[in-house]
């Protein structure tokens, strides 16, 4: 088969034939995953570390891109936390929101994160993806509501230093998901809560992610469609895990004359 066979035309999406979108933050609107990514290995080497001469084993270190997207990315900060201790047959006590970041505890171990995350936000600032921007843009200029549903408790003070808090009617955040009791990623609750304040039908409503859980709760939610952003070379992961479409810029969603992915077709809107 021939490139031009294999690397066909597909049919382009009406950005503004849903009734709103949703947007994921990290690694989707901001370039934050890298700080996030790099944030879970300080912490989690330090515990690990700490954990190894305790029990006499051998350090084994958080690998920044495997165990982050297979444990935490997507995930509440307490999930992330238990989901790659667990894999590594650790168990803590859940401690209290309050703990020192060197407590032996759930929440102090997230809270040893959430210290260096909120460091790199107030020093170096946040970059965003350029395409996702003019997305965004171009829906708000055409009347389409918006809003951010992130797992992260610091998704406000992320998109005030990024610049872009005014593009989005509503956030759902990682306070909201505690405040409300609603399960996390990939359970859809938080998309349909965005869904909820944008008052939309998660049938015509559309959700954009770079996680795997956040794909699924995409698919889990019954959106009208879930487009994947790819910038780890995982198409296929996304696809099988819900998404639709998977692009590597979002600006690709503005040119009517661009194929959205390779070899893809997006569904139609649904009435």
């Amino acid at each position: 088969m021939s490139e031009d066979q294999s690397h066909h035309r597909v049919r382009s999406v009406d950005i503004h034939a849903y009734q709103a979108w949703l947007f994921d933050l990290d690694g989707v609107l901001t370039k934050t995953a890298e700080v996030h990514a790099a944030a879970w290995k300080q912490a989690f080497d330090g515990f690990l570390a700490e954990e190894a001469t305790r029990s006499g084993t051998t350090f084994a270190p958080f690998d920044p891109v495997v165990d982050y997207e297979r444990y935490v990315d997507g995930e509440p900060r307490g999930d992330g936390v238990r989901n790659f201790l667990a894999a590594r047959g650790i168990t803590l006590p859940e401690g209290s929101d309050g703990d020192a970041p060197n407590a032996r505890t759930v929440q102090g171990v997230g809270n040893r994160k959430n210290d260096l995350v909120l460091h790199v936000l107030a020093t170096k600032g946040v970059a965003v993806y350029d395409g996702a921007v003019a997305l965004v843009k171009a829906l708000r200029a055409g009347g389409t509501p918006t809003a951010v549903v992130s797992a992260s408790e610091n998704t406000a003070a992320a998109l005030a230093a990024a610049g872009i808090a005014e593009l989005f009617d509503a956030v759902i955040d990682g306070h909201v998901v505690k405040d409300r009791h609603l399960a996390g990623k990939p359970a859809p609750d938080s998309y349909l809560e965005g869904a909820k304040a944008l008052g939309a039908d998660p049938a015509r409503v559309v959700v954009v992610e770079d996680a795997l859980a956040g794909v699924e709760a995409g698919r889990a939610g019954h959106f009208g469609l879930v487009v994947g952003v790819d910038h780890h070379h995982y198409a296929d992961e996304l696809r099988a895990h819900g998404a639709d479409i998977v692009v590597t810029d979002l600006a690709e969603l503005l040119d009517d004359s661009a194929p959205i992915g390779e070899g893809e077709t997006g569904p139609p809107p649904r009435p």
